[in-house]
């Protein structure tokens, strides 16, 4: 189960990367796939609107409603009637591998955003050309996480450009090439407000001068905590608890707790052996779980992360 989530009504819904997504209500766990409306039964994500309703994100790009009893896929706007902007409810949702775009839900519609074109973009486009390299089926503009600021505004971590910020009116792009390959899978936020792409060799602020100096970049890269040789360096996700604690899960290495000062190291195995994380959420209560990649959910007991079993 790669994805953890927990509405309202405080039932669980896990979603998995080809079995479609469970509710578990604590006392029945109740499957729905394809056959039931999910657009594709990859789960790469699971929101809530104020009003309760459940919106599954899947991969190939598509968003899909819970009514209650069954899903239903949501049919977006064409480019020509889509609308970046940036509400209090809306809810976002990456478009997918190889789309370059953003979904948008303002509660009528979805809105399916391409991002402006960016020099950085084009140049990379034109130095990969599908027609000589057929199998690098992605785009730059990719999404692989969004998350809103404690300003309001959105972070979208893209496969190769960095970050971009929106703030319901421009478009920000920080930390260009940002951990390689690897793109950048999760954005937090720390404490003193400064951003962390998916990495802890280095983290992003606000730079001063961009108030009074058009043409300065928005965020500066600073030092951050971690060498590339440290098994936390980077993060495929993370969540800051209430006290400000950051929690990352790393794609092999187990998950890292971070309190400004101190790591403390949280393996994460199965039979002994570390297992691939995919990411890690807080719920309702408080309680840490952790999506695998092939090994279910796991649970923090306030000791150690453990399997999680109905």
């Amino acid at each position: 189960m790669w994805i953890v989530f927990q509405g309202k009504d405080s039932a669980y819904w896990f979603g998995s990367d080809g079995q479609g997504v469970y509710r578990y209500d604590g006392k029945e766990l109740v499957r729905f796939t394809t056959v039931q409306g999910l657009s594709s039964d990859r789960v790469r994500g699971i929101q809530e609107d104020r009003s309760g309703n459940i919106f599954v994100c899947s991969e190939p790009g598509g968003v899909s409603r819970f009514d209650g009893r069954k899903f239903s896929s949501l049919t977006a706007l064409d480019s020509s009637k889509s609308e970046w902007n940036l509400g209090p409810d809306d809810l976002w949702f990456p478009g997918g591998q190889d789309s370059g775009v953003v979904y948008r839900w303002d509660g009528a519609s979805l809105h399916r955003l391409a991002f402006p074109k960016t020099e950085a973009g084009e140049a990379h486009i034109a130095a990969v050309p599908r027609s000589k390299y057929p199998n690098a089926k992605y785009s730059p503009y990719d999404v692989y996480t969004i998350s809103k600021d404690s300003k309001g505004h959105l972070w979208f971590g893209t496969s190769v450009l960095g970050a971009c910020r929106y703030d319901g009116t421009t478009f920000a792009w920080v930390g260009h090439g940002e951990n390689g390959s690897f793109g950048v899978r999760s954005i937090v936020e720390d404490k003193d407000g400064k951003f962390w792409l998916s990495n802890c060799v280095s983290r992003f602020a606000a730079d001063p001068n961009a108030a009074t100096n058009p043409g300065a970049t928005r965020y500066r890269r600073e030092t951050g905590v971690a060498a590339d040789a440290n098994p936390y360096s980077v993060f495929m996700s993370t969540v800051r608890d209430k006290d400000g604690v950051l929690w990352m899960a790393t794609l092999g290495a187990g998950v890292f707790r971070y309190d400004g000062a101190t790591w403390t190291h949280y393996p994460v195995t199965s039979e002994g052996k570390p297992i691939r994380t995919y990411s890690i959420y807080q719920d309702r209560q408080g309680v840490l779980w952790v999506g695998t990649q092939e090994h279910g959910v796991y649970r923090f007991n306030g000791t150690a992360f453990e399997e999680f079993k109905l």
